[in-house]
């Protein structure tokens, strides 16, 4: 190792920790009178979020709450869910935001595997809870969370939330510790087997807030101090993509939209003057579609776009329609920014409709972010936009591994690099384009097709309103690509009608002739996972049944 001068602080000389609990004194320092909405149903200031998260720091250490300890949440997009982000970690222990979309089983073994101390519930997911009560075998307690009258329920509860806080001095003296304390935990699904726990400290998460903030405001900008914030990606899953957590430090109105219903979003778009939200595109889709957008303009709403590809289709409507888009890429594990969309000066100067092609794209890794693009021998692949390889990062915000299952963290980091699983090409300037997931790459004859190239190209017909693509076996050459297409409302489509319009980016030279799927299937729905995106793997399991 290196060897290099360390001089020791002065004596007396404060060592600040990162700690979450330095994200909340620009805020309320800045814009005390700047307003947290919960839907339409609640709305306090900044000064008031201070003083509610120090009485539920008070009602959590009443209840028996103490450092170390895992308190799980289940509840919507809430202002309670913003107090836990901070409240929970700022007195040391840990916050578990339970994914409410999987099923019952899966809760059970999370909870069960993050070893949770008390449980912060909302009334509409007591019967999902209800029926597992006895197996939660870590479970003390339980707070219950309403938005109008307290349901009846069985569980032990030692008090309703509103309630409790009213009951709770609003003075915490909220303590020092080690910055590298695990402050959140939540599960992510995969392939196979149980879902894993993704876990991040207090460094983690400010050091992911503090970058986050910098590439937001400056680098696009897409979040500056006068906007108006509303997630549309839910805060169970990797913290609302730690937006939260900038939002709170930048003091903006924030707008948490309860449960997702598209056109009370678009409602509270309107209302509440939304301009920035972040979303799948699956949720995109839907506000588009919905009753309300239909006669609503929605100029002036930005949009990063992540999770899954955002197709050039959809992206057209939605610039149509008034929307800014931008694409963002990370993962779970990485907390999750890695690139976003970064336009130069040029690019910025050329027509919408060539623009979009830029926009949809991965983008360009943000500030701090190590990434390159490697070969199956570990090689770096050259930089011309062609040369495919998986992404592997390096960030100061990465998990360091998954909850209580170190092997499976050692083979997500090797050789000192979080590996993504994602296949790529990078090009000269340093833009990242995601051709596929290794395992979703269709492999034909000896060559490869990206499933996200053609399913961009399919959802640029008129009268395609979502695609997704998998390979399915072929006798003869391995695999061959299928595709699930939903039609718009009202319009039809049929097998040959597609290939003609794909027979016209192969005369392009856009996509060779062997990439056109050998099978399209039409159907009502495509199937999608507990965070809005395209679930290749049953898709495939159902083609195998």
């Amino acid at each position: 190792m290196m060897a290099t001068k360390i001089i020791p602080p002065a004596q007396g000389a404060y060592t600040y920790p990162l700690l979450i609990k330095r994200l909340l004194l620009s805020g309320v320092r800045y814009e005390p009178g700047r307003e947290i909405v919960y839907a339409d149903k609640l709305r306090y200031s900044y000064q008031t979020l201070n003083q509610r998260i120090r009485r539920l720091a008070n009602a959590l250490t009443a209840a028996g709450v103490k450092a170390g300890d895992t308190v799980a949440l289940l509840d919507w997009d809430s202002h309670r869910y913003l107090e836990c982000f901070f409240a929970v970690p700022m007195i040391g222990a840990v916050l578990h935001t339970v994914n409410i979309r999987l099923s019952p089983d899966q809760v059970l073994y999370t909870m069960n595997h993050a070893e949770d101390d008390l449980v912060l519930v909302h009334d509409d997911f007591l019967p999902l809870i209800e029926p597992i009560h006895g197996q939660l075998g870590t479970v003390k307690g339980y707070l219950q969370l309403t938005d109008d009258t307290a349901a009846e329920t069985a569980l032990p509860v030692l008090g309703e939330y509103e309630q409790l806080l009213s009951q709770a001095t609003d003075q915490y003296d909220f303590p020092d510790f080690d910055e590298n304390s695990v402050a959140t935990l939540f599960y992510t699904t995969g392939t196979t087997g149980q879902p894993k726990g993704v876990y991040f400290t207090h460094r983690q998460l400010v050091l992911h807030t503090l970058n986050a903030a910098g590439t937001l405001g400056a680098s696009l900008p897409l979040l500056r101090c006068d906007d108006v914030y509303m997630p549309i990606t839910p805060m169970f899953h990797v913290h609302a993509w730690g937006v939260p957590y900038v939002a709170t430090l930048m003091g903006l109105k924030q707008v948490y939209p309860g449960r997702y219903e598209p056109n009370s979003l678009v409602r509270l778009y309107r209302e509440e003057n939304v301009t920035f939200s972040h979303c799948v595109p699956t949720i995109l889709q839907m506000i588009l579609g919905c009753e309300e957008a239909a006669g609503t303009r929605l100029d002036g709403w930005k949009m990063l776009l992540g999770g899954s590809a955002l197709t050039l289709g959809l992206a057209s409507e939605a610039s149509a329609r008034g929307i800014e888009v931008h694409s963002g890429y990370g993962m779970s594990e990485t907390c999750p920014l890695l690139c976003t969309t970064y336009l130069r000066e040029e690019a910025l100067a050329l027509p919408m409709h060539i623009q979009l092609a830029l926009r949809i794209k991965t983008g360009t890794p943000v500030p701090m972010v190590d990434l390159k693009i490697i070969d199956a021998s570990g090689n770096d692949v050259a930089h011309d936009g062609e040369s495919l390889g998986e992404i592997v990062v390096r960030a100061p915000w990465l998990t360091q591994g998954y909850w209580k299952e170190p092997e499976k963290g050692a083979e997500l980091w090797r050789n000192g690099w979080m590996h993504t699983g994602d296949m790529a090409s990078i090009d000269a300037l340093g833009g990242v384009e995601i051709k596929d997931r290794i395992k979703d790459v269709i492999k034909t004859g000896g060559e490869w097709i990206s499933s996200l190239e053609l399913e961009s190209l399919i959802s640029e017909h008129a009268s395609v309103r979502s695609v997704a693509v998998v390979g399915i076996v072929d006798e003869q050459w391995g695999e061959r690509p299928m595709a699930l297409v939903v039609c718009e409302p009202g319009q039809y489509l049929d097998h040959k009608m597609l290939v003609m319009h794909l027979q016209a980016f192969v005369l392009q030279g856009r996509i060779n002739k062997w990439a056109i799927p050998k099978q399209f299937k039409f159907v009502a729905e495509i199937p999608r996972t507990s965070v809005g995106k395209i679930d290749k793997k049953r898709i495939r399991e159902s083609e195998l049944s």
